[in-house]
């Protein structure tokens, strides 16, 4: 078993309020949830309406698998034009962890 995750820190565009910051932030997590199959969600900053830190996670037989849907992901959110992608937290736990 395989298990990779990934944490994406955001600075959001033009967001005022934070039911601006949620009209950006949740598309993204939901389009990362259906193309992807992986667990995402927002999980830090919260309180802050121009940050936000959206983590993800993906468990699978194959470690190859694991490493090529991260990289995806990872190409999505850094392709939104609504974003700016300040740093990207990658960990992958495999079979001799």
């Amino acid at each position: 078993m395989y298990v990779g995750t990934l944490s994406f820190d955001l600075l959001l565009g033009d967001v005022r309020s934070l039911k601006e910051k949620r009209s950006v932030v949740r598309p993204i997590v939901a389009e990362l949830q259906r193309k992807y199959a992986v667990s995402a969600a927002e999980v830090d900053h919260v309180d802050l309406h121009r940050r936000a830190v959206i983590g993800l996670a993906l468990v699978s037989g194959d470690a190859a698998h694991v490493s090529d849907v991260l990289d995806r992901c990872e190409r999505l959110v850094a392709a939104r034009p609504e974003v700016e992608l300040l740093s990207v937290r990658r960990r992958f736990h495999g079979e001799d962890d």
